[in-house]
Order: structure tokens, then C-alpha cells, then sequence
């Protein structure tokens, strides 16, 4: 995570900003009009990690400068985070930096939180912790009502659960995910939210089934499962793979599976190229995939996968970076056309932007 200047009186023309780079760079493709999705101005991130400094008897949070390990940034007020965050984290400091136990080569402290109100901190250190370390953290954990971890090497210590459980209010219904310590979720919260009410909006009038590949805990897949008859949701972390199917049984979703499969061998299998024990018995051979979400990582789709995905009537992409968006357009616009494009601020006072993208076959 990089230092961010939280400036609310600059944020409108830095949007602008971003919306007139995508404008430019996407220039070689028939743009239907930009859609924007805003941030909250401040306390908008939901999870998030900070070194920790020991100078003689003080104790701080650092961060360093983008680029150079060598500058290094003390952290005194941050109102990138979420709130829950920001009036923990500082107090916890105080309660850790007189307490040798709890103090001793702490390295680094991983904070992550929700919209509704639940915080999982996570202490890393260069040292064993034992069972001294774990009064001293049930402390802590009653003091601020968090959720605690410790970790140090080859040792993960639970003090209750490694998990946190954010609600979300999806067009009046509430949606519950488990979010994993130390595994992906959305960032930014908020804007979490614009994006699910938007990928819906788009694939309203799809209908059939649909493919997804990259599901994470299942972030899109459970309130998108209302647009179609069945979803298949394909996932390679195990970690996740497992919140999805906590958070398909919590939400009484009962048309989604999810199965452990990377994007790559997945799309394989959809071919008939090969076949995989894991996929034997969904069905699929009666499925009517119409629609096909990808979210895939930094680096796009590979280009196996690109060719598969043109198979689709229906293709929903979601990108959290416009360059392998923009070589992967390149290919999927020779077979389908562009309906809707759409920004999300994930990261205000950054150059990061997410993208949403919907397109039909020509």
C-alpha cells in the first residue's frame, strides 16, 4: 500500500483527471459514455498493513516512500483507512509500546475491518510467541473488542477466529461474506458496493447460466446469481474457495458452485480439451452459459483463456488494470462490441483505477 495525501477539496479534479486518461488511452476503441464511481473522500480503505518502528522507547507505525526502501515515513494520523481502523490502531500502539511481551520485535501490524464494524488485527513478529504472548493478547483483544492474530515464523496463534464478516446492503437485501485474515477482499468497501449494483444492472436481461472465473469469496457471484439460472464459479485459492462456500450457505444462494480450478484449466475443460475429476460432476454439458464474468489478476487474461471467454454471448470483465484491459479489448472486440464502460475509485489520491466492462457479441 503507498502513502496517499487524503486531500477532499482536490479529489473531484483528480477524478476528472482519471476519467480523461482512460478517455485517451481507450481512444482506439467505440466508447459508450463513461460511467463514474466515486469514493468516499476519506476513511474508505478496509484493510491494510504498516511496519513498525522501534526507536529507543518510542514505538510508531512507518511507511516508506514509493520506491525507496530507504525512506522511511512515520505514520502519526491516516485517514486513508476505514474509521473502525483509525480509532484502533493508535490506541493499540499505546497499550503495546510499554508491554515488552507484547512489544518485542514486533515487526508489523495487518489491520483488516468492514462496513459493518468488525475489526481482525494481525501481529507479526521476528520471534516465538507463546503462551506469556497470549495473556497478554487476550488483553487487547477485550480492551478494543477486536478479533486477534499472532503470527511469527511457522506459527499462526488464534486467539478466537481468523476471520471477520462483512454485511452489505445489495439493492435491499443483505449479503454476509466471510473475509479471511491474510486473504483477498475488496479494499475499498464502498465502492465494493457500486461495482456489484452495476455488474448486476448490466446483466440484468442476460439470462441463462453463467461462468466466472477468478470468484474470490464469492464477492460478485452471490447477489449475480439472482440474474441467471445457474452460476459455475471457478476460484484457485483454497482459502477462498472455502469462504465462497461458507458465504453461498450463509445467503441460502442455492443455484452456485464453486469448484477449485484455475482460470486456465477451466477453460480447457469448457473446450473438451480435457477433463478434470473436480468438474465430473456439475454438469456442465447442461448448462446454457450465456455470460461469462472475469476478474482477473494485475496481468490480465492469458491468452488461452481470451479465446475462450469470445465463446460467450455475454462477457462481463472487471480490471483492476486498464493496460492488460486494453490488450485484452484488443482481441475481444474483433467478436463482441462494447456496451458499457464503467470506473471505479478504488484508490482516491492514486493513479490506481478499476475498470468494469460489459460487452455482447457483434
Amino acid at each position: 500500500m503507498s502513502i496517499s495525501v487524503v486531500a477532499p477539496e482536490q479529489y473531484e479534479a483528480q477524478l476528472a483527471a482519471k476519467k480523461l486518461g482512460i478517455s485517451e488511452q481507450f481512444s482506439c476503441f467505440n466508447l459508450p459514455e463513461i460511467e463514474i464511481f466515486e469514493s468516499p473522500r476519506s476513511h474508505y480503505r478496509m484493510r491494510c498493513e504498516f511496519r513498525v518502528w522501534h526507536d529507543d522507547d518510542d514505538l510508531y507505525y512507518i511507511m516508506f516512500e514509493k520506491g525507496n526502501n530507504q525512506v522511511r515515513i512515520r505514520i502519526d494520523n491516516f485517514p486513508v483507512v476505514s474509521e473502525r481502523i483509525h480509532d484502533v490502531m493508535f490506541k493499540l500502539l499505546e497499550e503495546i509500546r510499554p508491554n515488552e511481551i507484547l512489544r518485542r520485535k514486533l515487526f508489523q501490524i495487518d489491520f483488516l475491518s468492514t462496513l459493518s464494524g468488525e475489526l481482525l488485527v494481525t501481529l507479526l513478529y521476528h520471534r516465538p510467541i507463546e503462551d506469556d504472548w497470549v495473556e497478554e493478547a487476550k488483553k487487547l483483544k477485550e480492551k478494543f473488542n477486536i478479533q486477534l492474530i499472532g503470527r511469527s515464523r511457522k506459527t499462526k496463534i488464534l486467539l478466537d477466529q481468523d476471520f471477520v464478516i462483512e454485511k452489505l446492503d445489495i439493492n435491499g437485501r443483505e449479503y454476509i461474506y466471510k473475509q479471511v485474515e491474510n486473504s483477498f477482499s475488496q479494499p475499498n468497501g464502498e465502492v465494493c458496493r457500486h461495482m456489484i449494483h452495476w455488474a448486476l444492472d448490466a446483466t440484468q436481461d442476460a439470462g441463462g447460466d453463467m461462468v466466472e472465473l477468478y470468484c474470490g469469496n464469492g464477492n460478485f457471484t452471490l447477489p449475480m446469481a439472482q440474474n441467471f439460472r445457474r452460476v459455475v464459479a471457478t476460484e484457485i485459492s483454497k482459502t477462498s474457495v472455502r469462504a465462497a462456500k461458507f458465504n453461498i450457505e450463509a445467503n441460502g444462494v442455492d443455484n452456485v458452485d464453486v469448484v477449485r480450478i484455475s482460470s486456465e484449466e477451466f477453460s480447457q475443460v469448457l473446450s473438451g480439451a480435457v477433463e478434470k475429476r473436480r468438474t465430473k460432476d456439475l454438469g456442465l454439458n447442461e448448462c446454457d452459459f450465456t455470460t461469462v464474468l472475469v476478474d482477473p489478476p494485475r496481468s490480465g487474461l492469458d491468452d488461452d483463456t481470451v479465446k475462450q471467454v469470445q465463446s460467450y454471448d455475454n462477457i462481463l470483465y472487471i480490471s483492476c488494470n486498464p493496460d492488460t484491459l486494453k490488450d485484452n479489448l484488443e482481441v475481444l472486440t474483433q467478436t463482441h462490441e462494447l456496451k458499457r464502460f464503467a470506473i471505479f475509485d478504488q484508490f482516491p489520491y492514486t493513479e490506481h483505477l478499476e475498470c468494469g466492462v460489459y460487452l455482447t457479441r457483434k
